[in-house]
């Protein structure tokens, strides 16, 4: 009988690390929530990058502004200075890295490392920023606050 309780122990035992290694793979609520920040922001980059206005009035929220450029700037101010640089020749390439997310109900603040490039006709400069973004869960995660400091 002891021969059996053991095998049962040790079944039990390695059936239980086993569960619980394959729900420590699994991503779980949270680490959904905070991808779908990730790609909110990347998504904004996107129709930026487009001139893809649906779009970016998807991902932004109504009262939506910026600091960017040295100030405060509204969403239709941001199009109309991606529109002026595209017209200049310019090519942004922008990346969300090491993303740092935190959620709080229905807000969520996410801050990470862009590593990017701005293109025009003479070169490819290699740029940097520190920014950050905040949202609100409106269905789906819309950017209302968004900051960016160029690193030097």
């Amino acid at each position: 009988m002891t021969k059996y309780r053991t095998f049962f122990s040790v079944t039990a035992v390695l059936l239980t690390l086993t569960i619980r290694s394959i729900a420590a793979d699994q991503p779980g609520p949270a680490a959904a929530e905070q991808a779908q920040v990730v790609d909110a922001v990347r998504s904004m980059f996107a129709a930026l990058a487009t001139e893809d206005i649906p779009k970016l009035r998807a991902i932004i929220a109504p009262d939506f502004y910026a600091f960017e450029a040295g100030g405060r700037i509204t969403g239709d101010a941001l199009i109309d200075l991606m529109r002026k640089a595209h017209a200049a020749g310019k090519i942004y390439l922008w990346t969300v890295n090491e993303p740092e997310v935190h959620i709080d109900g229905g807000m969520a603040w996410v801050t990470y490392t862009n590593r990017g490039s701005i293109k025009d006709a003479s070169e490819t400069k290699n740029v940097s920023w520190l920014e950050s973004a905040i949202l609100r869960k409106e269905g789906n995660w819309r950017i209302q606050f968004f900051h960016s400091t160029r690193i030097p």
